[in-house]
């Protein structure tokens, strides 16, 4: 295994180091090349397309239950053995918040929005570095969703009470004690069919966990998969998991057997919203319906989590991989990771996001109108926002290949 990987996995690695050693990854990997090749645009859509028969998949519905349900039968016939973290969601009441004006149809992506927008959001004039900003918000209305179809899949209210989510491994062959986590959630809203939020992510993992569980391929160290439930309504899921395992990891059970039902995190890397990078809204907030030409996976880590200085060098390590690796878009660091499933974990085990933009600066001002709104829906998206999804995959697959030390039989 490359010497820099190994520091890595100590945290003792400085980045420089990292990026010059990056310049070697290409002679040595030909098992990684060939992981990579196993990506196809085509398997990534049909999963995502899987996904939609479920609509918005949100939390505490019928069709929530039954996407978890699809997501554990898919998993295990790829032979990825499934378990699956049980908990209680039972919330006091929140006052509902009506949402500004929203474009209900593909077409109105590139008229005006109705919001308020503005350099700094609030009208036109003002100065911010990132632009025009558009309004945001969550759909609630079901009526807002044009197409019959998605609005009777969406009908249903959820309610509190028991949830669960399903995660599958597959065991390292010399360190089955240590691993990474590959997270996404699978739960939407917004009255849709969560093409892109957060389908996009789930089939990402999903395609991964495939990919690492044929039969040719070994890793030396473990890798979980894992489809987080809950994450819109504040990362309940991913916290249940953090809570209930977080003090479980490295321990054998039963003791002798060889089996570690946790194994110690060594990282942990998140994917939501994957596919949508059209550049910022203009002056009248509307946006963009073509791929921009300089579009991008972002990869992120949280510049002030307990371990931002390890979660920063993981972070250089996936770019690393996606100069060598991505065939379409490249990949950026930033130190803003925020509202997404890895926030439970970064403060336990180095923790990275991989989105289709910056969080808070671009997701955040409305650079993404689909973003719980009526237009997640399959029509909406082409070839160009999948291909971005499959390019972070081809980030993460490589980079998680090199850091598990996998190898092909």
């Amino acid at each position: 295994m490359n010497t820099g990987i190994s520091m890595l996995k100590s945290g003792l690695i400085p980045v420089a180091m990292l990026l010059a050693a990056s310049s070697g990854y290409a002679q040595e990997d030909d098992s990684v090349q060939e992981l990579v090749s196993r990506l196809e645009l085509d398997s990534y859509k049909a999963t995502i397309r899987g996904l939609t028969q479920f609509g918005d998949r949100r939390q505490g519905t019928a069709r929530n239950r039954l996407a978890v349900d699809w997501i554990e039968q898919q998993l295990e016939a790829m032979g990825c053995t499934t378990e699956r973290v049980h908990y209680v969601f039972d919330p006091e009441p929140q006052p509902v918040r009506p949402r500004p004006p929203q474009s209900n149809t593909t077409a109105d992506l590139t008229t005006p929005t109705g919001g308020a927008v503005g350099r700094n959001g609030s009208g036109p004039g003002g100065s911010s570095i990132y632009g025009y900003r558009a309004a945001t918000g969550v759909n609630r209305d079901l009526m807002a969703q044009p197409d019959e179809r998605i609005r009777e899949l969406n009908r249903e209210e959820p309610v509190n009470g028991p949830r669960s989510e399903v995660f599958c491994t597959k065991i390292g062959t010399t360190r089955p004690d240590e691993m990474y986590l590959i997270g996404a959630h699978m739960d939407g809203h917004g009255v849709n069919e969560a093409v892109n939020d957060d389908g996009s992510g789930t089939a990402l993992v999903m395609e991964l966990a495939r990919i690492f569980n044929s039969p040719d391929v070994e890793t030396e160290v473990s890798i979980r998969f894992a489809l987080w439930n809950n994450e819109e309504t504040g990362l309940n899921g991913s916290g249940a998991y953090v809570q209930q395992r977080k003090d479980l990891q490295g321990i054998e059970s039963p003791t002798g057997s060889g089996r570690y039902p946790e194994p110690r995190w060594l990282g942990m890397i998140q994917h939501d919203m994957m596919l949508w990078d059209h550049g910022a809204p203009r002056a009248d907030g509307s946006v963009s319906m073509d791929q921009r030409p300089e579009a991008d996976v972002n990869i992120e880590f949280q510049s002030n989590s307990e371990l931002a200085a390890a979660s920063m060098q993981l972070a250089f390590e996936f770019k690393a991989a996606a100069d060598t690796y991505n065939t379409d878009y490249p990949a950026t660091v930033g130190p803003h990771m925020t509202n997404t499933d890895s926030t439970p974990f970064m403060n336990e085990v180095p923790s990275i996001s991989l989105r289709e933009n910056e969080r808070g600066a671009h997701t955040g001002a409305g650079w993404n109108p689909t973003w719980h709104t009526p237009l997640d829906v399959w029509t909406t998206f082409d070839d160009e926002d999948f291909r971005l999804g499959l390019n972070a995959a081809q980030t993460t697959l490589s980079a998680i290949a090199r850091l598990a030390g996998a190898t092909l039989k």
